[in-house]
């Protein structure tokens, strides 16, 4: 395609192609999963948000004849605000590019610029497992990252506290095994034994939702567990599977990455449970990813040096107030 030849508003035109093409082949693996609860952050609307549980009673009381029922307890759980942040990149497209065949350079750039935005939500998003035991974390901007719950404890403690009761809870499985028959039975009775809700009360666990990283051995050890036909040890074919079907399984790729999104072979085993009815993972959308053109005469079209700047933005938030719907092992066997 001769470049040289065109308007700035056709190849505008024609880039938003590119990188809408670009979008298609971007795979949302967090933000789609179902653990995470989206809202919708408008314009003008200040920059934080206040997320808390809320905990009614469960059990009604008994009413004798011609007393008045009793009114139910209500507990408010931890609260935990989160604040918007913008993340950008900017992609310069020179006349030389544009005049002297090298359109395959400029539509990869432009291909690749929107998913820098998107990629960078995931990040952020994933490291909030890869992080889960921390308190904290510096990203790859150099920020610190509060990654604590409610309770000023880690997403990933062995003692969470209630705010209407002097029980705790865990949600890291003791030994931090790799996950297994015998492992996953492991957790799913830690789960069991503390599914608590701000009374203190035993709630029924609702797991939904098996998450991993994307370790060749982890995922195949999963996909064996819940789509074998029969027990995987069974001498025969006709002994009931139990874990057949019965949680989804998620493929989070970057969880076992460093600050920078590089690899992190020491977090190559993460895996846990999820109940994405409990979820407590907010993601607040300000900003979708989007790309901003440059226009003739105008924003990003240099007079002089004849770039054409096209600029990628996004802006959100994230927060998890409370830890009680998620559970992890860290699979390295520490106790």
């Amino acid at each position: 395609m001769d470049l040289n030849t065109i308007t700035l508003s056709d190849f505008v035109r024609n880039a938003e192609i590119l990188w809408l093409a670009g979008k298609d082949m971007f795979s949302a693996e967090m933000r789609g999963s179902g653990i995470i609860r989206e809202i919708n952050i408008p314009q003008n609307t200040g920059n934080t948000r206040e997320f808390s549980e809320i905990d009614l009673e469960q059990y009604a009381k008994v009413k004798a004849e011609r007393e008045q029922a009793k009114y139910a307890d209500v507990q408010q759980g931890y609260s935990k605000v989160g604040t918007l942040y913008r993340v950008a990149l900017a992609e310069a497209i020179t006349y030389e590019m544009r005049s002297q065949g090298k359109y395959l350079d400029v539509q990869q750039r432009l291909t690749n610029l929107l998913p820098t935005v998107m990629n960078r939500l995931e990040l952020d998003l994933q490291h909030r497992f890869t992080f889960g035991t921390a308190t904290s974390y510096t990203d790859l901007d150099g920020r610190t990252v509060d990654t604590t719950v409610g309770d000023t404890l880690a997403l990933f403690s062995t003692a969470h506290t209630l705010r209407g009761s002097a029980s705790t809870f865990r949600n890291r499985l003791a030994n931090n095994p790799q996950v297994a028959r015998g492992s996953l039975e492991g957790m799913e009775k830690m789960r069991i034994e503390n599914s608590l809700n701000q009374f203190g009360e035993k709630v029924p666990v609702s797991d939904d939702i098996l998450w991993t990283t994307d370790d060749p051995n982890t995922i195949n050890t999963v996909r064996e567990l819940l789509q074998s036909s029969a027990e995987i040890s069974a001498p025969n074919a006709g002994v009931v599977n139990v874990y057949r079907g019965k949680y989804k399984h998620v493929k989070l790729s970057r969880v076992a990455t460093d600050a920078s999104g590089n690899v992190d072979s020491t977090k190559a085993k993460y895996w846990g449970l999820i109940s994405s009815r409990r979820s407590a993972f907010y993601l607040g959308m300000h900003e979708e990813p989007r790309v901003i053109a440059p226009t003739p005469r105008g924003n990003s079209d240099d007079a002089l040096t004849d770039d054409w700047v096209f600029n990628a933005r996004g802006g959100w938030l994230i927060v998890i107030p409370a830890a009680g719907f998620a559970s992890f092992s860290s699979g390295d066997g520490t106790a």
